[in-house]
């Protein structure tokens, strides 16, 4: 079905009132699977609509599923919800559920969401309540619907999201068995980037006659991103990610392992990197936590896994970076998706070392790209500052998410000798050295994580021709600026153009890589 270029929301038969929500969020022209699906989904009809993350898929579903429930107008049972919305991670459904809540205000609609990783108490008692519409991660919900507390035999339309994505995670079995306990003539709107053989049976068994729509599919993101292959050595690859993530604007690193996840956010942290990590190893409200961290801007760096690829959603990520090549190419342009959305463009960088030359080139051709490779022997390379725009900065510390109470003692960080600082052990770690930034010596004291102690030593590191008294956590020391193990090393301001750079001592450059 074509649909004339200049429609509006209104055009398309969206209710004013969500017109008028959506023109308060700055949201007044329609995106192309928009105004591709819309009509259709209004109307009642099943919809497959393949578009690729960040193309607008989350109001083409909400809106016509919020026009159904308030057109119907019925008070959902309890333990019955009359809509369904089913998406791959709990990051996703959250993402999803706030873009909801506005909508769903304007006409009363309750809203639950269901997920794991978190007590089910407060999902049974909504559930219990009454609510129009559940937000799922297919695994808990099915755990639900067994214990009987939830039925689905009251939905009226189904929304599954990132199909191919469920797919990916071996969810399609539990989705199937979700599906086919909705009513057989409630309404179903499937949206997937790609469509491949599991999604297109999906397909066939469970929408009735539907329609097809394709806008910005999976490979459309590369008109508006910018591909650079950086050919590094390994010891490079970290000062490299330390000058791009000091730039201005939010970056997405991504890696192939939970714990390189955690080591590198850390090393960025130690390296003035304000950063945190999203991977399977956190718990639910450590993963919220992290991510409201990045939203408000207190993050400006995060490192993820491919698992959380899809759950990230914010519209302003300047960045991309595959600090580790994913394995195959749908990965790859997953996680470009990260940037370049709603209509904006971006930046993706993948670092690539000797070994992984051939299988970096596989990649871009299966992903249709034709990346610019460079050959980048330090952080000092020109070309760093032109795919990271701006003045380098540095925040001492990183980002330090705080961690329940420990018993440890923390660092004591006064100034110019003052004492009682932020409590930041980790794990149950203490630290008996404070941050002592007095005239131009740097830190003295050092931070213990996972449970080890330091009664002195520490991040050696220099600020400008500062001076490091302590020790380094592998015992040597650092004078003069020269750190010989301490994890922050050596710290300077380059007197090249606006660049600053840092080493890691403790942790080699490649260990986030090797998950270490």
């Amino acid at each position: 079905m074509s649909t004339d270029i200049t429609a509006s929301f209104d055009d398309l038969g969206v209710p004013t009132s969500l017109v008028t929500i959506l023109a308060a969020q700055g949201i007044t022209v329609p995106t192309p699977i928009q105004k591709a699906t819309l009509p259709d989904s209004f109307a009642g009809r099943d919809v497959l609509g393949r578009g690729r993350t960040g193309s607008g898929k989350t109001f083409a579903f909400l809106l016509p599923m919020v026009g159904r429930l308030a057109a119907s107008n019925r008070k959902p049972r309890p333990g019955a919800p009359r809509a369904l919305i089913l998406a791959p991670t709990r990051e996703l459904v959250g993402q999803i559920e706030a873009s909801l809540k506005p909508l769903a205000a304007e006409f009363g609609l309750t809203t639950q969401t269901i997920f794991g990783g978190v007590g089910q108490g407060p999902q049974v008692n909504g559930l219990r309540r009454g609510v129009d519409v559940i937000l799922a991660c297919p695994g808990r919900l099915e755990d639900l619907i067994q214990q009987g507390h939830c039925s689905l035999k009251d939905i009226e339309i189904t929304i599954l999201d990132e199909a191919d994505h469920m797919a990916d995670l071996g969810f399609l079995p539990a989705v199937r068995r979700l599906l086919q306990a909705t009513p057989p003539k409630s309404q179903r709107l499937l949206f997937s980037a790609t469509l491949d053989n599991a999604v297109d049976q999906l397909v066939k068994k469970f929408l009735n006659n539907p329609v097809t729509h394709e806008a910005d599919s999976a490979q459309s993101p590369v008109a508006k991103m910018d591909h650079h292959v950086l050919h590094v050595r390994r010891e490079s690859r970290l000062p490299i990610l330390i000058d791009l993530t000091r730039a201005p604007g939010r970056t997405v690193i991504f890696t192939r392992t939970k714990h390189g996840a955690k080591a590198l956010a850390r090393q960025l942290n130690a390296n003035g990197v304000p950063t945190v990590d999203l991977h399977g190893n956190l718990s639910q409200n450590a993963r919220t936590r992290n991510m409201e961290a990045f939203h408000s801007g207190k993050a400006t760096t995060l490192v993820a896994t491919d698992v959380a690829a899809r759950g990230i959603h914010v519209d302003d990520v300047a960045l991309v970076v595959h600090a580790d090549p994913p394995s195959e190419h749908k990965a790859y342009l997953h996680r470009s998706g990260r940037t370049a959305r709603a209509g904006a463009e971006g930046t993706v960088v993948t670092l690539m070392t000797d070994d992984q030359v051939r299988d970096v080139r596989a990649l871009a051709r299966a992903a249709g790209i034709k990346p610019t490779t460079t050959i980048v022997g330090d952080a000092f390379h020109p070309i760093l500052k032109s795919l990271a725009p701006g003045e380098r900065t540095e925040v001492p510390g990183g980002l330090v998410v705080e961690a329940p109470a420990s018993n440890g003692g923390g660092n004591g960080g006064g100034r110019s000798g003052g004492g009682g600082g932020r409590n930041r052990s980790r794990s149950g770690g203490g630290s008996g050295g404070g941050q002592a930034r007095s005239g131009g010596q740097g830190r003295s004291g050092g931070q213990a994580r996972s449970g080890g102690q330091s009664s002195g030593g520490g991040q050696g590191g220099q600020r400008s021709g500062g001076q490091s008294s302590g020790g380094s956590r592998s015992g040597g020391q650092s004078s003069q600026g020269q750190s010989s193990g301490g994890q922050g090393g050596q710290r300077r301001t380059s007197t090249g153009p606006g660049r600053s750079a840092g080493g890691s001592g403790s942790h080699s450059a490649s260990s986030f890589s090797r998950g270490r």
